[in-house]
Formats: structure tokens, sequence, C-alpha cells
């Protein structure tokens, strides 16, 4: 059998294989099971561009063929493995017979369209944790963003990877992509809730949610392309019915914040960190936004302000915010507590704390009792000190539009006509109005903190002066 003349099937008065480019046989099962040394194509006789390739281990299938989508180079399909039950030379010259008429007169390039299925099937049928591992790696990526600077393309990427990590991946982490439903992330958010991955928490199960929201959606593009775009399993699934946060200091626990921050025996905490709480009360301000301010962002004519670069702003917007006099105040002793340029620098060096540090210090940690605890006030948080200004404020009588923009929430009302703006002018409309209002609001704030602090009640304010934008 191993003599080409001897192969059944075979025309007579061929000649050699020696001496031909290719063998042409008609191709059935004893080709298949040919016993050859090396690798050897057979080609059929009845269809064009079928052959077989026998190797010393199995024999395939294949479909060669050429037209214009190739550019006339020959291109070649497999078609499947020969096995006497399942895919005999009959079903195989059948297939091929179908492929020769979309490459002939479909002119379909045959090769490249399976090609593409292939990897279309291959990135549809990953796990949660592969697509998990791909997002990651996706938003960690540099891009240069508006002020010139190469930062992640999502630049909260490791909050999201933690909830993706710690949370989806341990339950869904093994399903492929494609099976989970919406009741899956249903479940895992109820068991979140109920306190099964920890701490019960209705921000967790929120931030979860988002977290699988924008996996789906980024998987989904059409740049990705690891789902198909109806697989959303996020999608009408009930909003989580958190309780509004409300938590704001009463004038009596701002006095008591106030001097125990300054107590030095009581503290265990930097007074940086002290510093830090409160500029929070004075300016309004984000922890971020507090704790990486630095020396040179400092403005004082023609009116003390900070300029917040857009890189450390929620919104991702430059923020100009007024300092008033107590503000001033709390940064010129945090510059006089070193010469570093970050105004609350690190103890590591001349770079800004860690954005938790605020909110640690004010919880506490297992070796060191929070900042609420030794002053006996029920528990708050950083951005409850924001609300606590806030209220502040609108109580003495500032608009609201005005404590808004001290906020660095968008207006979406013109304050003096109440009609709607568009969505541009109320973010970028006269920063010079803008920084006004703010002042205003700020200033006033600082009259009704310091009667505050020194034991005095609100009541003895007199009637808030407005100053005109």
């Amino acid at each position: 059998m191993n003599n080409i003349a001897s192969i059944p099937g075979r025309r007579k008065g061929r000649p050699a294989a020696s001496a031909l480019v290719e063998t042409r046989v008609y191709i059935n099962p004893d080709v298949c099971r040919l016993k050859v040394a090396k690798r050897t194509k057979f080609f059929d006789t009845e269809c064009e561009g079928f052959y077989v390739d026998v190797s010393p281990r199995s024999a395939n299938f294949h479909f060669r063929y050429r037209n214009e989508t190739t550019g006339g180079k020959q291109r070649s399909i497999k078609i499947g493995t020969f096995d006497p039950r399942e895919c005999t030379p009959v079903k195989a010259r059948a297939a091929a017979y179908h492929l020769k008429g979309q490459t002939d007169h479909g002119g379909v390039n045959v090769a490249e369209q399976r090609r593409q299925e292939l990897t279309t099937a291959t990135k549809h049928n990953k796990t949660v944790a592969e697509l998990i591992e791909l997002r990651i790696e996706w938003m960690k990526q540099l891009e240069l963003k508006e002020d010139g600077e190469r930062r992640p393309r999502i630049e909260s990427w490791k909050g999201m990877a933690g909830h993706l990590n710690n949370l989806v991946k341990p339950r869904l982490g093994r399903k492929r992509a494609v099976e989970v439903t919406r009741q899956d992330v249903a479940g895992l958010s109820k068991d979140i809730v109920e306190g099964k991955f920890g701490k019960a928490s209705l921000s967790r199960a929120r931030h979860m949610r988002r977290a699988v929201s924008g996996l789906y959606n980024w998987a989904a593009e059409a740049e990705q392309d690891y789902l198909p775009p109806t697989c959303q399993p996020f999608l009408k699934l009930g909003k989580l019915k958190e309780r509004p946060r409300q938590r704001y200091l009463s004038e009596a626990e701002i006095r008591t914040l106030w001097h125990g921050l300054d107590d030095d025996d009581l503290m265990p905490w930097d007074r940086r960190t002290r510093l830090a709480i409160k500029l929070a009360l004075t300016t309004m301000l984000r922890s971020a936004e507090i704790l990486g301010g630095r020396r040179d962002e400092l403005i004082d004519l023609p009116m003390p302000h900070i300029v917040i670069p857009l890189k450390r702003v929620k919104m991702r917007r430059v923020i100009k915010q007024p300092l008033n006099s107590l503000a001033r105040e709390v940064i010129a002793e945090a510059k006089s507590l070193g010469d570093e340029q970050h105004l609350f620098a690190s103890p590591l060096g001349d770079k800004p704390m860690n954005r938790r540090v605020m909110a640690t210090a004010l919880r506490g940690t297992k070796q060191s009792k929070g900042i609420c605890e030794l002053l006996g006030l029920a528990p708050f948080t950083p951005h409850d000190l924001r609300r606590t200004a806030a209220t502040l404020a609108g109580e003495i009588g500032c608009p609201e539009g005005w404590i808004a923009r001290c906020l660095d929430h968008t207006i979406l009302k013109d304050e003096d006509t109440g009609r709607a703006l568009p969505t541009v002018t109320g973010k970028v409309c006269n920063l010079s109005k803008q920084l006004k209002q703010k002042r205003a609001v700020l200033d006033q704030l600082d009259v009704a903190l310091r009667r505050i602090i020194a034991g005095k009640s609100l009541d003895d304010l007199e009637p808030l002066i407005r100053i005109a934008a």
C-alpha cells in the first residue's frame, strides 16, 4: 500500500508521484488509512480543491481555493478529520462542494470567514474571571488626559477592581460570561446586603452592580467583542433602597470637634490629619481635593483661593475654591509643620497622605480609638463635614445655587430666572461670578463657625448681607 501505483481508486497511466506536483486520486477510506512515513497530500479527482492530508497519525480533509477576495492567492480551510463513522470521504466531499459553491459563485473567502467565526466563538466562551482580568488590564492602561498627563483610562480602577475581585469573582468567576443571568447578579447583591461577604452593606452591593454593569458594557463593545451585545444580566434589576445620608453635626458637635482636634494630649492622630479634617469643614472640599493640596496651588491675589487640578476632582474639572480666614489659618499651620510641597504630606515623604486617612482617623482602628469615640461624638465621615458646612450655610440664608457651586455640583438652573441652563453653561458659566458667589458663602460660613467655636449661638448672627453677584 505504500506504493503510489497501488493506491485504490488511482487512475491508470498516471506517472509516479515523484514526477508530480500534486498526487490526484479518488479519495476513499483506503486512501485515508494509508501508512505514510511523512505527511502527504492527496487531491481528489472529482471535486477540484478537495484533498486529504495524510500523516502517520491521522488524515484530515481540506478544501483549497482562490478567488478575488484572496487576491488570487491560494487559501485552505479544514473540513474535518477522517472518521469511518462521523467524517467519511463522502461527507467531506459534499462539504467541499458546498464550499466550492461559496467561493466560485459567491466570492466568499471561507477561510477568513471561518477564522473570524472561531475567534468570535473563542472570545464569547470566556469565563467571568477571565473577563475581569482583561477588564482590569484595560482600565490600568495609561492614556493622555485633557490636562496633558498620562494616567489610567479609568482613574478609579483600583476600587472597581476590588469589587470585581472580592465580590464578583468568588461567586461567578467560573461561569461562562454569556451564562450569567440577572438572577445571578441579584442573588449576589442580596447576599452582600445580608452580610455574607463581610459587613452587611447596601453601598457595596450598589458598587458591585455598577462594576458588573461596566464589565458587561465594556465586554460587549465592538472593540472588545467578548460578548454579544444582548448579554446584559444586570438589566431590569430593581434599584436598591438606600436610606439617604442625612448625618450632619450640630452646633455643639462642631464646637466639641474643633476644640478636641486641638487637644494633643487626647489625640493619637497626626496633626496634619486633624488639620485636614478642619479644612474639610471650612472649605466644603472633598478628601482627595484636600489631601493632595500643594503650596503652588495657593493663590493670594486678587482673592485668596486654592486651585484644585481636574485629576483630583470627582467631576474632572478644575476647581477654584475661595479660602476664608479660618481656612487660611488652618493652611498656615499646615505649612509651618514642614517645608514639603504638599500641605498634608505623608510621613513617608513629600507625597499626599492616603485618601482614606481622614475617614480612618474619625472611625479608628483596632490599635487606636477614633476621633469620634475619643470625643464622644456619634460616628460621622469626612463627607458629612461637607454636608454640615452646606447645611450651616443654608441655615444662615445662603442661596442654594451658591452653596451648590461651593460643593462643585453642576448647576442646571439660573439662580435669577429659574430657567434651565444648557449643560455646558451650567458647568462653565461666568467663572468670575462663580468665585464671588462662593466667596460670599464661605465668608458667611467663616463667621458662623467662629461664633459656634466661641460658644455663641447662631441666633446671635445678624441677618445675612448678601453680596450681589
